[in-house]
């Protein structure tokens, strides 16, 4: 049997690798993603005070913190039983959706977008930031400098810190937003609207009007049906900062729908010897393989998937953008609601419809008069206990439970990141596309493995967040070396 190894695999946060085993005939045989690092999260903080979890855990990564601070924070709020005033809530998410603005921007020009934007089989060199925009101009290039520029300020302003923020407190925000501040807020979020109705301009002209790419879309190569998770509010619409977490299975009836708290009575984790991430599955369906359909309890957490989780978006020009998505994807409706779209290349585009609603939504609410309210930091004088907190990260549903002794000292941390969730289906589908595109017959090519990349890529996977801590005794190797690279001792568990 042969082997091919894709690694390090590009255009991701982290590290890992696939390996593709040809069988005699030269089919592939099998295909995993395998996850090499290991970095612990979990374990470490048990023994800190919970206070410091918001300002610890977005270390974890240096494209998402905002995430984690947000989920770590809300965590915090359950675990003091402390209501977060209305104020704070909207600080809170005017903070979040600058975040926003500015990953799904580097996803989409940085990340996935040069597959499309350069082209898949195009020079490794030239798919890139650098190959976008000398594809499309260095005006755009320039826009994209400048969306993550004045979001970063904005992420600084309110955060406390440019990349690490330090604002999140129990119940509350270190800081308020003075008057002359909520009018430059106001003017950058006006911007993001702009920038995202631009860049599914861009998407409608690179993409959407080349045949080539529209059929690798709607290709069978890059397809699964399986259930989809996703936040919504009262209405089933869209929302990254807070709501019920819902899945719908692949026919798009919704499956169960839950506070964030509750997540454990529905959501399991599975352990796989070849791999440092965990695979978790919905309970009530049970593990039954890395497998699509109904009957597999394989569920996914994307922008497609909170999509498809959703009834619709909450801004009128987001909305408007989600129903063109659906009805240009061929998509009918069913008791009023748009069927799941189940390609995953179109996770970019739908991608580019949560930037338009993460700029809208700023938009609304640095008009709103609260969100100059100086009172976002109430006194805490509750025992803490247990608590859990979530957010959509933009890779998918992020959520952070604590428990505490009477002191506020944690006993125990677990953490569900975007990626983890997506893990499996992200196995899934570097198999399919692997089985697809190589065959005996084949050329292998470096257009070809990328091919079997966008795979993966698409989903916009975070490794450094979804690599924390496994059941029981974990193998483990240490070795010691001298100055001169001589082996001192080595260790094994």
């Amino acid at each position: 049997m042969r082997r091919i190894t894709i690694d390090p695999i590009t255009r991701l946060e982290g590290h890992g690798k696939i390996e593709i085993f040809l069988d005699e005939e030269g089919d592939v045989a099998n295909a995993y993603f395998q996850i090499p690092e290991l970095r612990g999260f979990e374990a470490f903080c048990v023994g800190r005070p919970a206070e410091e979890m918001p300002r610890i855990t977005n270390r974890i990564c240096g494209v998402c913190p905002e995430a984690h601070h947000m989920a770590a924070t809300k965590a915090l709020d359950a675990l003091y039983h402390v209501e977060p005033s209305p104020a704070v809530k909207k600080l809170r998410e005017m903070f979040y959706m600058a975040f926003y603005v500015t990953d799904h921007t580097t996803h989409f020009y940085a990340l996935g977008g040069p597959d499309f934007v350069v082209g898949p089989d195009a020079p490794a060199a030239e798919r890139n930031i650098l190959g976008v925009i000398h594809k499309v101009g260095l005006e755009t290039g320039r826009q994209v400098i400048d969306c993550r520029m004045r979001n970063h300020h904005v992420i600084k302003m309110l955060g406390g810190r440019g990349v690490h923020p330090v604002a999140g407190l129990p119940g509350g925000w270190s800081r308020s937003v003075a008057p002359d501040e909520r009018e430059e807020i106001e003017a950058i979020a006006r911007q993001n609207v702009e920038f995202a109705l631009f860049s599914l301009k861009v998407f409608d002209d690179i993409v959407l009007a080349n045949p080539a790419y529209v059929e690798l879309i709607l290709s069978d190569t890059y397809s699964h049906r399986t259930y989809y998770m996703g936040t919504v509010d009262a209405q089933n619409r869209a929302n990254f900062y807070d709501g019920m977490i819902r899945v719908v299975d692949p026919d798009g009836r919704e499956f169960v729908r839950y506070a964030c708290r509750d997540y454990s009575q529905h959501i399991a984790e599975r352990v796989e010897p070849w791999t440092y991430l965990k695979f978790p599955y919905l309970k009530e369906v049970g593990w039954n393989g890395f497998v699509d359909g109904k009957d597999s309890g394989v569920y996914c957490a994307t922008p497609l998937s909170r999509l498809n989780a959703a009834d619709g978006m909450a801004t009128p020009r987001a909305q408007a953008a989600y129903e063109r998505f659906y009805e240009t994807l061929g998509s009918s409706k069913t008791n009023g609601r748009y069927q799941p779209v189940h390609l995953r290349l179109a996770t970019h585009w739908a991608r580019l419809v949560e930037l338009l609603y993460a700029a809208e939504r700023m938009l609304e609410l640095v008009q709103d008069p609260e969100i100059t309210d100086p009172n976002v930091r109430p006194i805490i004088t509750t025992t803490p206990t247990e608590g859990v907190g979530s957010v959509e990260a933009p890779r998918g549903t992020l959520t952070h439970h604590y428990r505490t002794d009477e002191n506020g000292i944690l006993t125990a941390v677990n953490l569900i990141v975007g990626t983890t969730n997506n893990y499996a289906p992200i196995a899934m589908s570097v198999k399919k596309a692997a089985q697809s595109l190589i065959t005996r017959d084949a050329v292998i090519t470096d257009g070809l493995l990328n091919r079997i990349e966008m795979a993966f890529r698409n989903y916009d996977p975070c490794m450094s967040c979804a690599t924390h801590s496994l059941p029981g005794q974990m193998p483990l190797e240490v070795v010691v070396w001298d100055v001169q690279g001589n082996e001192v001792v080595r260790l094994h568990r």
